[in-house]
């Protein structure tokens, strides 16, 4: 496995904010879900020092190969365990810590995930349409198109991509996978074209890839990142301890949504005794020097 170089492929989204909304003291147990390279965690790590701890947690192996260098070179105490978010409390459990004092949440794909066209998250680089957090285990995401009614097809891409294409899209993905499969990214970036009645774009795309949505939504689906949230923010209360503070970035209405709908929930029920009124939102100098930002939103809650 080729190295990842942490810091020149990677850079935390709002990292500043989520200092700000986990107030870490030194002594904490912090809880990094989606520990990526660490580039949230370390920092994080950093504030809560040698009487600190943190747990990480990550579905993709080449992830946790780069966290575990990053977070080594503090010195500090570190845990890194193979599990996807949802299974927070097992992690805990099998770590023998009843609960954390902070928690951080990065959803979504990593840029070095992205940027490794292997992977087949990049509508940009040609490769095996795969898409997997985890690449030893689950169905890629050739397997997905392939096996999807046309139906359930259009409605992810409304509900996971705000896709306004989506029907046009899945109807051309049904009609040419018959034909051979979706089974490349190039293939799958072309069929989007075509469903819209563009030429595939060389350059000069703007903000947004005619693809990206489609991307997204496709990617949603095989990791099933819609159900894996849902779990953890209906746990997150019970691992939390008494003024814990937990931060959620998200880069989907969908996902923002469910996070403001169970953190407004908690907070009428008395489980958080504070939590963010609006989405943080990157700064424009942020917008600006890491393009991958400016779809971020975070909410913050404080366990009551």
């Amino acid at each position: 496995m080729p190295p990842v170089k942490a810091a020149t492929l990677h850079v935390p989204v709002l990292l500043n904010e989520v200092r700000d909304a986990l107030k870490v003291k030194r002594g904490d147990i912090v809880a990094d879900v989606t520990v990526g390279i660490a580039g949230h965690a370390v920092p994080l790590l950093k504030t809560a020092g040698k009487k600190g701890r943190l747990v990480g947690l990550d579905l993709d192996p080449e992830n946790l190969v780069a966290a575990q260098s990053e977070l080594a070179k503090t010195g500090l105490r570190f845990d890194l365990v193979h599990a996807n978010f949802a299974g927070l409390a097992t992690a805990l459990a099998s770590l023998s810590l009843s609960g954390i004092d902070a928690l951080v949440a990065d959803l979504g794909v990593s840029s070095t995930q992205i940027d490794r066209a292997k992977r087949g998250f990049s509508f940009l680089r040609p490769a095996r349409l795969d898409m997997r957090m985890d690449p030893s285990r689950g169905k890629t995401a050739a397997d997905l198109l392939t096996e999807i009614p046309e139906p359930r097809l259009a409605a992810a891409l409304r509900e996971l991509g705000d896709e306004p294409d989506a029907d046009a899209i899945a109807r051309t993905v049904a009609t040419a996978r018959v034909q051979r499969p979706v089974d490349t990214t190039s293939r799958l970036v072309s069929l989007v074209c075509q469903a819209k009645g563009i030429e595939v774009p060389k350059r000069g795309w703007g903000r947004l890839h005619p693809a990206a949505l489609t991307f997204q939504a496709v990617r949603m689906l095989v990791n099933r990142e819609m159900e894996n949230l849902m779990a953890l923010l209906a746990f997150l209360p019970s691992c939390l301890r008494p003024g814990g503070r937990a931060a959620i970035i998200s880069f989907h209405s969908g996902e923002d949504r469910l996070v403001k709908t169970s953190f407004k929930e908690g907070h009428a029920r008395g489980l958080y005794s504070e939590i963010s009124s609006d989405p943080v939102r990157p700064s424009e100098e942020e917008e600006s020097t890491n393009r991958r930002s400016w779809s971020a939103r975070m909410r913050w809650a404080v366990r009551g």
